[in-house]
């Protein structure tokens, strides 16, 4: 237990210094926003370009890691719906958005640094096959299932483009790309540019915690607790007891490399559901408080994960 403190006690600090030095207005609020779009748009990407390039990418690519991980992503949208149309008798497009917080993992800004301390550079190359189709994956099925669902849809090609233009705009999609090139022709990098590289990578932890724990400030508890409660037990607990049944018990993956997608699929939801239900203007609320309430219940739950993946 105390070998658990020790991984996830910095990550949280440092989650907990955002938050504290945004609070107490020692940080301005308005720079947060600035934060994590540094760590989106370039210090990520160059990690992503780094860490595939020098890589054996395609042996990472492990389909018993990334289908467990999707299909259970899949099953938490769907029970994420069902609960917030029975339970809660919201509207299908609400109900979408709820569904969404509790499968869209926040997998850059708490999900790397997680891996990194829990399980070293070793852990990068399966997490960032798992990153490299996130978003594609996952935000197409919800812009797509908002359309269908919803009165006012949009038409299914016009909400595919859409969604194909938000993730080839992304620019952690073109550090995967720019890595895969890479790695496929045996890039060699001279040693300035690796050392530019290296110390772009060395920055996303640091920055990419604080800015996010920092962002925390601006998300409050409003009513639809109990719906943001539901939806970040789904992604804290289903996702990750979906993704360790299917990968342990059904397709047998060694612990040693289940584990990387198993801890990965326990990160918090991440900050596009709250992008993605004020896109749509549905279900903000509950988004926003999912995010906090995820946030903070993850440090118990992926401590309570990096126990169960231990023994």
């Amino acid at each position: 237990m105390l070998d658990i403190l020790a991984v996830i006690a910095p990550i949280f600090a440092l989650m907990a210094f955002g938050y504290g030095a945004v609070r107490f207005r020692l940080f301005p609020a308005e720079g947060i926003k600035a934060l994590i779009a540094f760590v989106n748009n370039f210090a990520t990407p160059c990690l992503l370009f780094y860490s595939i390039s020098t890589s054996d990418f395609r042996s990472a690519f492990n389909l018993g890691i990334i289908g467990p991980f999707y299909a259970g992503a899949i099953v938490c949208f769907l029970v994420g719906i069902a609960i917030a149309r029975k339970a809660f008798h919201n509207r299908p497009g609400e109900s979408v958005s709820v569904g969404f917080a509790g499968t869209f993992t926040n997998t850059v800004l708490v999900g790397l640094p997680i891996m990194s301390r829990a399980y070293g550079e070793g852990a990068l190359p399966v997490t960032l096959s798992i990153i490299g189709l996130h978003g594609a994956i996952l935000l197409t099925l919800g812009m797509v299932t908002m359309e269908v669902t919803r009165r006012d849809g949009q038409p299914l090609t016009r909400t595919l483009v859409v969604a194909v233009r938000r993730v080839v705009s992304n620019p952690l999609i073109w550090g995967i790309a720019a890595g895969i090139i890479g790695s496929l022709v045996n890039l060699q990098l001279i040693e300035p540019a690796e050392a530019f590289f290296v110390m772009m990578s060395q920055a996303v932890v640091p920055a990419a915690l604080f800015g996010i724990g920092g962002a925390l400030n601006e998300f409050k508890l409003s009513e639809n607790w109990k719906q943001a409660l539901v939806a970040a037990l789904i992604k804290l607990i289903l996702h990750p007891a979906i993704a360790y049944v299917l990968m342990i018990w059904v397709l047998h993956v060694p612990m040693d490399i289940a584990r990387y997608g198993i801890l990965l699929s326990a990160m918090p939801a991440g900050v596009n559901i709250y992008v993605f239900a004020t896109y749509y203007d549905r279900g903000v609320s509950v988004a926003a408080n999912t995010i906090l309430i995820a946030t903070m219940l993850s440090a118990l739950t992926i401590s309570g994960w990096l126990f169960v993946l231990s023994l």
